[in-house]
């Protein structure tokens, strides 16, 4: 979980997301006293490190000169207010100019690569797809001191205790000598290497490829570092040969609220519900799998198979996982998807999205707290909510729910068919005629809502509204 946190943090700022959005920013200087706080830090630390099992030389010589890095306090404590749609992402992580440039880094290191996937049991082009995502190929891993970066970030104290593992992590790597603290270069986030490996990820999955007795995820020939990915993702179950997700066609009689990655089903069930592949053919018999929507009700259905729940576990979040899934069929000469998104519908900001969670738990469908981030719980709360309002229940936060659950908080919501039907039914029994109880408001419901608003002294505006089916007793 905390290789999925950084790893998302150093793809924004790789990316554009967090890095390129205050590039242009002042950083604040680091003020005399900061500093002087700092070295403080590191002589209480020093005690922390040695009692770890660092040896006094090894924390003195990493510690040795490094101060606070201003940027990265500046980085850390910036959120982006905006996050890219999921079809912005993916066109962004299977550009035609990542894709070609994979083919030849496989063209160039087939035998490599074929080596990996004998050894680990992992797909050459899978392994390809994380390299591309998590720095370019090579291209760009970020050259920030890891050792800096995460002593800054523990001395901050804003997510303190992981940093402080990170670092002391960090430390044991240079002590077993894998790579000295000059090389050690990553984001600003402490991600590292071609892989962009935390130190934890490191020491736990890291491999030493080549057979020179150290593990080094920094050289240019980046065999370590792919080794690596693949012991990582085989240590989480890859099986060999299966695909990752297939683009299907979900019949209307499914209920959307069973479209959840945690709803794990046989294929064979949804078979039985009428799920086929986009193209009518039928679905793989893979075991159990899962049906998500990742741009909602709208947009299209992806279901999920083992290996697409393996290559979340290095990134824990479904726009990764097709991106790196379908980047790597794709290196082999598969077409692009062509999908069709809802791009009308911008993603919330974040604070609209908090405000979502605000407006959502007041209505009673707790989000379990308020802090702009959609995780499981902000999206059952979204599904409940979808469900009481007879919508499509995707779990989607797009700008129209927004408007629609401000709306039920203010009392202004549209009304449902029902309710609709109870204003005509209500209305005909007074005598204002309002026509068949069809749950339609149309023209002669408008006519009987705007005569039975003037004859007892409501403002009259023809509307069917909540306040109006108080009126009549509803």
């Amino acid at each position: 979980m905390r290789k999925v946190l950084m790893s998302a943090l150093c793809a924004l700022a790789m990316s554009g997301g967090i890095g390129a959005a205050y590039a242009q920013s002042e950083t604040p200087e680091i003020t005399q006293a900061q500093a002087y706080e700092f070295e403080r830090w590191k002589a209480d630390f020093r005690a922390e490190a040695l009692a770890q099992g660092i040896a006094p030389q090894v924390y003195d010589n990493a510690m040795r000169g490094v101060t606070l890095n201003a940027k990265v306090i500046s980085l850390d404590g910036r959120q982006p207010e905006f996050s890219r749609p999921i079809w912005k992402y993916l066109e962004s992580a299977v550009s035609e100019t990542r894709v070609a440039n994979g083919r030849k880094k496989l063209a160039a290191m087939g035998p490599v690569m074929q080596a990996i996937q004998q050894r680990y049991g992992v797909d050459a082009q899978v392994v390809l797809g994380i390299w591309g995502l998590e720095s370019a190929y090579g291209a760009f891993y970020g050259d920030y001191s890891v050792i800096r970066s995460l002593a800054t970030l523990a001395w901050e104290g804003r997510r303190e205790k992981f940093a402080k593992e990170q670092l002391i992590s960090a430390l044991r790597i240079l002590q077993r000598g894998d790579i000295s603290a000059e090389r050690m270069r990553g984001s600003w986030a402490g991600a590292m290497g071609h892989t962009q490996f935390i130190p934890t990820s490191f020491e736990a999955y890291a491999v030493d490829f080549t057979g020179d007795g150290r593990r080094d995820i920094w050289s240019d020939d980046a065999h370590d570092a792919l080794g690596s990915a693949a012991n990582y993702l085989a240590r989480h179950g890859w099986r060999l040969g299966e695909p990752a997700y297939a683009i299907v066609r979900v019949p209307r009689s499914v209920d959307y609220f069973e479209l959840t990655a945690k709803n794990k089903k046989p294929v064979s069930y949804w078979a039985g519900r009428g799920v086929t592949r986009a193209d009518g053919g039928p679905l793989p018999n893979l075991g159990e799998a899962a049906i998500v929507l990742p741009a909602g009700a709208r947009g299209p259905a992806v279901m999920t198979f083992h290996n697409f729940g393996v290559i979340r576990k290095y990134n824990n979040a479904t726009s990764y996982a097709l991106g790196v899934a379908h980047l790597g069929e794709r290196i082999l000469g598969a077409p692009p998807l062509n999908l069709s998104w809802p791009e009308d519908d911008r993603p919330l900001g974040r604070t609209e999205r908090k405000t979502l969670q605000e407006r959502l738990t007041a209505l009673g469908f707790d989000t379990d707290g308020v802090d702009g981030i959609l995780g499981p719980n902000s999206r059952k709360a979204i599904r409940n909510f979808q469900r009481s309002r007879g919508l499509p229940a995707d779990g989607y936060a797009s700008e129209a729910l927004l408007t629609r659950v401000q709306q039920a908080a203010t009392g202004t919501e549209p009304l449902g068919r029902g309710q609709i039907a109870a204003i005509q039914n209500a209305l005909n029994a007074r005598g204002f005629d309002a026509g068949v109880a069809d749950g339609v408001a149309g023209p002669r419901t408008r006519a009987a809502i705007a005569a039975f608003q003037r004859a007892y002294g409501y403002q009259v505006d023809g509307q069917a509204s909540v306040g109006l089916l108080g009126a009549l007793g509803g």
